[in-house]
């Protein structure tokens, strides 16, 4: 078994193998200022550790606590290819041959726009264009003091009023708009649309797949989760072209990266709305795609815009952005 001798490979060890509960308890009693600190400490771990495993090079993972290694793994068995099978595991050995280059580039007929939507001058957008189906996925503000998703440590959140305060309505007059929601903004979000004018139409339930077709379980309050929904809404009349009942209103499909929605609502969408204007807002690089306006302050992979970049290094936040507890 490899063994790395790495001086932040400790809190690794200690964030992969302390219980939720209790990292949950102890991330809740900090303030913004030590919680920040904390993140910084795992990032700077992790990133020592993934990067003496990328200069071993093809190697097998060191052990973690609470990661079991498998039988075949631990006997040296020449058919393990990684932990297909296993239960809430969905990672496998691959290979440079497998890696598709499209998933790297940038698509050549998307509209990129890299930008703080909550300073962000639409006006110009506006003018230009009125868009037959707008998605977003937005960063929701969650009830409790820490994100329990361990992929949102660090990740900034955007106030119910923010999101509100984005000019959705004048950029459609009329077509289709696509929310993501979580559970705890359901009817925040239907209250939202009676504001801006929208009526809720349907709904899309994407349930969340390993590359083994299992389900693929996360953090929730109640119970697991492994779907998420989009609600669909209305303004004014049907966008021009649009054909009814051309797909499911279930997508069943692997997760993806963070916050990557899965390709499948794309395809409905444009199968829906043939030759569509479509405009994605809060996208990242890995949402890209052709002939799509694509509106995020992480569409670029290399950082935040200029103005949110040049307030960090001001020792300021990214305006509007909020870490930790609603309210």
């Amino acid at each position: 078994m490899l063994q790395l001798d790495l001086p932040g490979l400790p809190a690794v060890q200690e964030l992969v193998g302390a219980p939720a509960g209790e990292l949950r308890a102890r991330w809740e009693a900090l303030d913004i200022e030590q919680l920040e600190a904390e993140i910084q400490k795992y990032k700077g771990a992790l990133s020592q550790v993934l990067e003496e495993l990328k200069r071993l090079g093809d190697t097998a993972p060191p052990a973690l606590p609470g990661v079991d290694p498998g039988e075949d793994d631990a006997a040296g068995g020449e058919e393990a290819e990684g932990q297909e099978g296993i239960e809430g595991v969905d990672w496998r050995y691959g290979s440079v041959e497998e890696l598709d280059a499209a998933e790297w580039q940038v698509p050549p007929h998307c509209i990129p726009i890299h930008a703080n939507v909550t300073t962000y001058d639409w006006s110009r957008l506006i003018s230009a264009c009125q868009f037959d189906v707008i998605m977003m996925d937005p960063p929701w503000q969650l009830a409790t003091a820490n994100p329990t998703r361990g992929v949102a440590l660090g990740y900034s959140q955007l106030t119910d009023q923010h999101i509100a305060q984005l000019p959705i309505p004048r950029l459609q007059r009329n077509g289709l708009l696509f929310v993501w929601v979580i559970n705890a903004k359901y009817q925040f979000c239907l209250d939202l649309f009676d504001q801006w004018g929208y009526e809720l139409v349907d709904e899309i339930v994407w349930v969340k797949m390993t590359v083994n077709r299992r389900l693929a379980k996360s953090h929730g309050f109640y119970l697991q989760h492994a779907k998420e929904v989009c609600l669909v809404a209305r303004k004014g009349e049907d966008p021009p072209g649009m054909r009814s009942g051309v797909g499911s209103d279930v997508i069943y499909s692997e997760r993806r990266g963070q916050s990557q929605k899965p390709e499948e609502i794309y395809q409905l969408i444009e199968q829906l709305v043939p030759n569509g204007k479509y405009l994605e807002i809060f996208g990242r690089k890995n949402n890209l795609r052709n002939f799509w306006v694509t509106v995020g302050n992480e569409v670029t992979g290399q950082g935040p815009p200029k103005d949110d970049r040049r307030a960090l290094e001001e020792g300021m936040r990214i305006p509007n952005a909020v870490y930790g507890r609603a309210g």
